[in-house]
């Protein structure tokens, strides 16, 4: 249970409610995540405001014959992070084995990808620190420095999402992705999960929720 408030579009405070509106229109519908946030103007103003700043100032492209890793691999970075669905990586142009093969750590189908996810998840798991190798491995893969700058923003997104959800916490409004179900399934018939399989939140998705399985 929630120890935040979850707002209607009704009840949530007047100086949340136009982007509450905003979030719910383009989610289509009124995620648990967004109403807990409106109870403090603050967060959601913080988490509206860096989730439009990437949506509208973001200079990675795919380039010819590139599969975008955004917005979906994204999230790959923080490793108890899930998206809600497959659809930003079908949009991105993976397939459903990659989406899964990704979620696993297993990237040889994309050296690019590989490294820009290696930049991102030590990044994660070092409160920001990123050896100077993994950072040279991804220019030498051909991703910028404004990029690998970039995607330190979209981390941040993903990590708001997280910890907020860890916070509050926040009530599961959604049914876990397709991967959620094969991962579980895989972890059943080799033994008991682990962590990370246990505790599941999805990162910047703009969707997210928590997952907990049994």
């Amino acid at each position: 249970m929630s120890r935040i408030p979850v707002q209607t579009l009704d009840s949530a405070p007047e100086q949340t409610r136009a982007t509450l509106q905003k979030l719910a229109r383009r989610s289509g519908t009124l995620l648990n995540i967004h109403a807990e946030m409106a109870s403090t103007p603050v967060v959601l103003a913080a988490y509206a405001g860096l989730s439009d700043a990437v949506a509208s100032r973001a200079a990675s492209t795919p380039g010819p014959g590139r599969r975008s890793p955004w917005p979906w691999a994204r999230s790959m970075a923080v490793t108890t992070a899930r998206p809600r669905t497959p659809r930003g990586g079908r949009k991105a142009g993976f397939t459903e084995e990659e989406m899964v093969a990704i979620r696993r750590g297993e990237v040889g189908f994309d050296d690019r990808l590989a490294a820009l996810l290696v930049v991102l998840r030590e990044a994660a798991g070092n409160v920001g620190h990123v050896s100077d190798q993994a950072w040279n491995t991804a220019r030498a893969a051909g991703w910028s420095e404004q990029e690998l700058g970039e995607a330190f923003a979209h981390l941040a997104g993903n990590l708001f999402t997280n910890f907020f959800n860890h916070h509050a916490p926040t009530d599961l409004d959604v049914p876990p992705s397709f991967a959620e179900h094969r991962m579980t399934h895989r972890t059943r018939r080799r033994g008991p999960a682990s962590v990370s399989q246990r505790h599941i939140t999805a990162g910047s998705n703009p969707g997210c929720c928590r997952v907990s399985s049994p």
